[in-house]
């Protein structure tokens, strides 16, 4: 089962076992009920026999000539076992009394407390703690799940919603326990910058929530629309409240020359920062590398953001601020040359904490992937290397700086000497380097292990 069944199978079982309890509450009050009942019965009779019995021997008593000394002491005996029962009786009701009142006297406790917790949580038995997946089909059966008051409560660490309007994903973060959120990633939903300026002010009552994930949302900033500066203002201040944020994924959102108005929001440096398919521009480059981000981040995804001789300058000084705690580096599809790329090799070398470098989809030659392996060769933190095809390796017909679709739809020879050829090549640098067993170099976009990365 995947993360999208397990959801639904978790909130039906939950919403079963609520129902099931609610049904033996039920079946434990008729029969307490029941039990009250024949007490007091019992008791009622006890009560009324023992009169008739002091009746009777008052009458026994007051008779004239009476011989108390006859021997016969059966009427005595009758009123003592009738006490004796009747003492039974009183201490088992007493003992049952006291059993109920042990039963009773957690959920009174429970229910005084409840009134100084806003959610309760002392009435809560079972906590169920939960990575969420929800889409259009399975948002009723979530929010039933969150909603139904009971002794177990759903504790959500992170949430991943596809498909769903801004005011739906609203609903949930509304239902959801504050101390269990971690993360939250939306994706394919028509937020647009209004509907995620109303999202952001629902995250800020979660203290622990340190990831937030935005892909395929529709904010697109190119157009130009009415009141969309304003709702950009209330989402710079959103993000603002966001005091523990340490990830920030955005990805095919179309903010170019934002990226300072964003970033310069937020309260503290980032740790993870991917920014694919944003339209990125020489200002947000300008501005990233020169941000209190850049000597924090561990993570940076730069990918099929179109990359020239005027963003040089500042990738170099990005890659400087981050060389000593930069772990992963995605630059795919970003349109770098022999040239451009042997312009930031010398930058590349100097990050020494790097364990994963992906630069697949770029359009480089051979002798351009040679001399990057000997780079990343050299790096002894470096675990994997995710090289594009060189242009050698493809059928003829290429344009000379093929874009990264091009690169990704184009056929390879299918002769499999050059493919070979490029592959000895890249043996030789990991044998002369002596990194054959512990640098995995591939070309496969799929295929390649994270096991070595330490990926997240």
């Amino acid at each position: 089962m995947g993360g999208w069944s397990l959801t639904v199978a978790l909130c039906s079982t939950l919403l079963q076992a609520r129902a099931a309890a609610s049904r033996g509450h039920r079946r434990d009050g008729e029969r307490e009920r029941k039990r009250g009942l024949h007490t007091e019965r019992a008791r009622d009779g006890t009560v009324k026999r023992d009169r008739g019995l002091e009746s009777r021997k008052r009458g026994m008593e007051g008779e004239e000539g009476a011989n108390v000394d006859c021997g016969d002491n059966r009427g005595e005996e009758s009123i003592i076992q009738t006490r004796v029962l009747s003492e039974e009786e009183t201490v088992r009701s007493v003992r049952r009394r006291m059993e109920l009142h042990r039963r009773n006297e957690p959920q009174q406790n429970a229910s005084n407390s409840s009134s100084s917790s806003p959610d309760g949580d002392q009435a809560v038995v079972v906590r169920v703690r939960a990575d969420l997946f929800i889409n259009a089909r399975s948002w009723e059966r979530v929010r039933g799940a969150l909603s139904l008051p009971g002794p177990m409560r759903l504790y959500c660490r992170y949430l991943r919603v596809e498909e769903l309007p801004a005011p739906s994903v609203a609903s949930l973060l509304e239902l959801l326990p504050r101390d269990g959120l971690l993360g939250l990633d939306i994706r394919y939903s028509s937020l647009g910058v209004s509907g995620l300026a109303l999202l952001l002010p629902l995250l800020e009552p979660f203290p622990l929530l340190h990831s937030l994930r935005l892909h395929y949302c529709n904010l697109d900033l190119q157009r130009s629309q009415p009141g969309q500066q304003g709702a950009l203002q209330d989402m710079c201040r959103g993000l603002s409240a966001l005091k523990r944020l340490r990830r920030l994924s955005l990805t095919a959102l179309r903010l170019p020359g934002h990226l300072r108005l964003l970033l310069s929001s937020l309260s503290q440096p980032l740790e993870v920062l991917e920014l694919p398919y944003l339209s990125l521009t020489p200002a947000d480059l300008s501005y990233l590398s020169c941000s209190p981000h850049a000597s924090s981040l561990r993570k940076m995804d730069l990918s099929e953001n179109r990359l020239d001789d005027s963003s040089v300058p500042s990738l170099r000084r990005l890659f400087s601020q981050a060389e000593s705690c930069l772990a992963q580096l995605s630059l795919c599809g970003c349109g770098l040359s022999d040239v451009l790329l042997g312009a930031l090799l010398p930058s590349l070398s100097r990050c020494r904490t790097l364990r994963t470098l992906r630069l697949a989809l770029n359009p480089l030659t051979r002798n351009g992937l040679v001399s990057l392996a000997w780079m990343a060769a050299g790096l002894p933190s470096l675990r994997l290397l995710l090289y594009p095809y060189p242009l050698e390796d493809y059928e003829p017909g290429l344009p000379p700086l093929p874009s990264s679709a091009q690169l990704l739809d184009w056929p390879l020879l299918e002769e499999s000497e050059v493919r070979e050829l490029t592959l000895m090549q890249l043996e030789e640098v990991l044998t002369a380097k002596g990194r054959q067993h512990d640098l995995l170099m591939t070309s496969d976009l799929l295929k390649y292990s994270t096991d070595l990365t330490g990926e997240d």
